[in-house]
């Protein structure tokens, strides 16, 4: 490699972190992120051959970004398809210091003690919250790629244009629809970490003591729990419920857990969550939406192909 290429694949290093979250933001899973960034610099070496970029992570960002967007309309059959409800691909992350839970031995109340971290090292201004990529898999491949590079990442609408292929005033239009519709999904306002945290601190006592009045008192009395199996595992086919039913789909859960299963506290996306381990296995990561001070959705992910991917960098 020449020293032309050297500063070319520096500039694409330094770039990547961000080229990652654009693409997980729009397509909802770390892995095709990946694929398509791995792609991208192929794409960015050959370009730069024909004329040198000069702008290597703006230039990266719009191939990326289209990329994603090809990505995401090829997958969208294959979503209605998907065998129960579709979730993201969730990031996982250590939470330092937390110890892991043993769901058979049952927990003496206040033993769940989250960790400071993530919450407080890894903000959602970093990473794209659980919550926010379940709703954006309800917008339309061309509004929720217009929402992400403008509200998320800040690209001016003429660049979002260019990705999409719409003019700049179309490409307004399918923002303003996609924030309209992530508003009237009910998106929760940003909770503060501490609070998060004491939140699930109480899930976790809740779930693990089998105290079913605890649990639900933690669960939004119109609480949502989405699981997913790909149709591979087992995991419920239509979203639970309410308080008493997620509860008692909870507590059915644990009650069947064996000597050696255990639940580690760690990060998804950025805030406060689980992982469960059976005979060794990672089985599933467990998202919590915390509103008004109680739980108010629960995303399970089950599905093998999901688990788990370390968080993007930064």
């Amino acid at each position: 490699m020449d020293a032309g290429q050297d500063e070319l694949a520096e500039a694409f290093s330094q770039a990547r972190p961000r080229l990652v979250r654009v693409a997980y933001a729009i397509l909802g899973s770390h892995s095709d992120a990946e694929d398509v960034v791995a792609d991208c610099w192929l794409r960015l070496v050959t370009a730069h051959c024909a004329e040198p970029v000069r702008d290597v992570e703006s230039w990266a960002v719009v191939a990326v970004s289209r990329m994603a967007l090809d990505v995401l309309r090829s997958a969208r059959v294959r979503r209605e398809q998907y065998v129960g409800p579709w979730l993201p691909e969730p990031l996982v992350s250590a939470a330092d210091g937390a110890p892991a839970i043993d769901p058979a031995a049952g927990l003496a109340a206040g033993s769940a003690r989250m960790a400071a971290d993530p919450a407080d090292k890894v903000t959602l201004d970093d990473q794209v919250s659980y919550a926010l990529l379940v709703v954006l898999e309800t917008l339309s491949p061309a509004e929720r790629t217009a929402f992400v590079l403008h509200d998320l990442f800040g690209l001016p609408f003429d660049e979002v244009a260019a990705v999409v292929g719409r003019s700049p005033g179309a490409v307004r239009q399918l923002a303003s629809r996609a924030r309209r519709h992530v508003r009237a999904r009910g998106m929760p306002p940003a909770v503060d970490a501490a609070e998060h945290r004491r939140v699930v601190s109480a899930f976790a006592v809740a779930v693990t003591s089998g105290d079913l009045a605890a649990l639900i008192q933690v669960l939004d009395p119109e609480v949502v729990l989405v699981s997913d199996g790909g149709g591979v595992v087992s995991a419920a086919r239509r979203p639970v419920l309410g308080a008493d039913h997620v509860a008692r789909f909870l507590l059915g859960i644990v009650s069947r857990a064996r000597p050696g299963d255990w639940i580690q506290p760690t990060g998804v996306n950025g805030a406060p969550g689980f992982t469960v381990y059976q005979a060794g296995r990672l089985v599933t990561v467990v998202s919590l939406t915390v509103a008004a001070g109680r739980v108010a959705r629960v995303d399970m992910v089950r599905a093998p192909d999901k688990l788990p991917h370390p968080a993007a960098g930064g």
